[in-house]
Order: structure tokens, then sequence, then C-alpha cells
């Protein structure tokens, strides 16, 4: 299908550019950086900007650094990038798993974690990984760089918090400071390319404390924070388990939609909950399956 609308196309070749750009057209430009969200709505016509401001020419936005405990991704690192980070494999194993979910390798290749984010979709892969980790989202503007809490981004389904004068340039993530493992469950219709019907993320410590985020059980992924709350301090045995799982429903709200019915995702998400804790416990132990593994 062919991009009918028309729009004014720019490629800044500096943020300094681009954000000068932003700041004079503002609700009537779009950012274009992987494409794999933005191109399907112009083809769609669900978006129709009189600009579309191509950041891909931007130089530094494609970094992944590590340093002072905190993994920096550049808006235009792509999921692949992550799968092939060193980096991310051996101290974000939780987020290398999520990445490894997206969608196909061609989306891969192109999508980045910072469109993820700011599709707001609420099947968002990345989301429930990025919210245990407690990453921050940094944006500019033309005066500042704004750094906003990912527990704090989403407003709603396909809404945000990013402002129309701002850029979303990386993503911050600190590394957790007591040993910890996790797990990503996701519940798709099939292999291959499809957005998630439910996702888990569990990020369990040795202390027995745990941290849980939910995407596509609700309008916007989310922390399940009485779940959390129950767990914290106990051992994951059958009774504590079950008791979480009963917990877990009251802090989602699936809808039925083409790729699932809302009875289903409930009861799927108690499946998802029991199995993540179970191998996020036993990675932490040193056992358990790979991450990568689907339990799904």
């Amino acid at each position: 299908m062919p991009i009918i609308t028309e729009f004014e196309y720019v490629k800044p070749k500096t943020l300094a550019e681009g954000l000068k750009i932003l700041s004079k057209n503002r609700e009537k430009a779009k950012i274009l950086s992987g494409g794999t969200d933005l191109v399907v709505k112009l083809k769609d016509e669900t978006e129709k900007p009189d600009i579309v401001v191509d950041i891909k020419g931007i130089p530094g936005l494609d970094r992944i650094e590590f340093k002072n405990n905190i993994l920096s991704i550049g808006a235009l690192a792509t999921f692949t990038d992550l799968l092939e980070s060193k980096i991310v494999k051996t101290r974000f194993p939780l987020l290398w798993e999520t990445a490894n979910t997206v969608a196909s390798v061609g989306v891969r290749n192109r999508a980045t974690i910072a469109g993820n984010l700011c599709s707001a979709v609420p099947s968002a892969d990345s989301a429930p990984a990025l919210l245990v980790y407690e990453a921050v989202v940094c944006a500019r503007n033309l005066k500042a760089v704004r750094k906003i809490p990912v527990n704090k981004w989403f407003a709603g389904p396909k809404k945000t918090v990013l402002r129309a004068d701002e850029i979303v340039i990386s993503v911050e993530i600190p590394l957790p400071q007591k040993r910890h493992a996790g797990c990503y469950v996701k519940m798709s219709r099939y292999e291959g390319e499809d957005l998630a019907q439910g996702g888990i993320a569990v990020l369990a410590f040795m202390d027995n404390k745990y941290k849980i985020a939910a995407c596509a059980l609700g309008p916007k992924p989310e922390r399940c924070v009485k779940t959390e709350a129950f767990l914290n301090g106990k051992e994951i045995y059958d009774a504590a388990i079950d008791e979480a799982k009963n917990l877990i429903v009251k802090e989602i709200s699936p809808i039925t939609d083409i790729r699932s019915s809302k009875e289903y995702r409930i009861h799927m998400t108690q499946v998802m909950l029991e199995r993540g804790l179970k191998t996020a416990v036993a990675r932490l132990s040193g056992k358990g399956p790979r991450y990568g593994e689907h339990l799904i």
C-alpha cells in the first residue's frame, strides 16, 4: 500500500537542527526513527502530519553505553542492537530476553526501544522489562533534558507525557545493586511476528524481593504493586504463588479483542505469573531455562 498523504520530509543532521524544526511545528510534526509504527500509520492515513522529521541522520543517537552502573540506550538503537550487545546480555538479561520476543527479525532490525515506548501501545513488549528495571526516558527540547521515570511515561493507550517540542534521546536503566534474575513471559497466538496477547516481566532478588509488570492486560503497561507487596520477603512456594495469582487478576483490566478474550487473558495471566516467578527464582540460583527460551 503506497503512502498517499502529503507531508514535508526533513532529515536534520544535528539534534539542535531537529529540535528547532520541532519547536516551530510542534503538533504538526511527527518523528521518524525506525518507522515500523509511523510508516504503517501514514499508509492507512491514521496519521496525517504536515511534516515528518527523520532523525536517523543525527549522530550519536544509536549508542549503547554502560557507565557508572547505568545502561544508556540511544533513541536510534534497534532491538537487534540490544540482542547483539554483550553488555545487555550479561548485565541486563531480562531486557535481552524481551528484545528477542519482539516481532520478527526484519522488524527488530529497524524498530527501536525508544520508538516502542513512544508508540505507547498497551502491548509494548519493552515496557514490562523497563518498568521492573525502573528505567528513565530522557527527552530533550531546545532548553533542557527532561528525565521521566517509565512508570510515569504512559498516559493511556497510545499516549505518553512526551511534549510536542521534545525528542527522546535515550533510555537509561540503572543496574540493580543486588544480585537478581528475571523472566519475561509473552503470550502470543503463534511463533513469529505477533503482538502480545499478554506479557509478564518478573525481576527476583536474593533477599526475596520481587518486581512485576504487565503489558497487553490493561490500557497501558503497569507495575503490579499489590502483588509485589504481598510476595516481598517470601520464598516462592505453592501457597504464596496461589495467593499472588489471586491478587494479580485484581490489578489487571484486560479486554476482549481480535487476539484474545478477556477471560482467556485473565486465566493466562495467572499461568504467566507462576511460570515467570518460578523461572526467575530458578535462574537466580543458576538453574532453570536459559534466557530466551519460550515458556508459553
